[in-house]
């Protein structure tokens, strides 16, 4: 019975927990570039650039290349 009740809960910690997963990646290659987690989510509003931070986290860490453009675009 307690197994419902802790799948329950993991579930929802699960979400939590890779959530700041991503927004430790995306701090730390913001920062590599000069800005600061909120000030680089700020800039994307901003600039109008709507992507989730899953997405800016799989770019920070594989294609840091493309992350450095956005970062590009937001500077500008």
């Amino acid at each position: 019975m307690k197994a419902w009740q802790y799948q329950y809960r993991d579930r929802r910690r699960l979400k939590r927990e890779k959530r700041a997963l991503w927004q430790i990646r995306i701090g730390a290659a913001s920062r590599a570039h000069g800005l600061s987690y909120s000030k680089f989510m700020a800039g994307l509003k901003k600039a109008n650039i709507q992507l989730d931070r899953k997405i800016l986290a799989e770019l920070a860490a594989q294609e840091p290349e493309v992350f450095k453009k956005i970062v590009e675009i937001i500077q500008s």
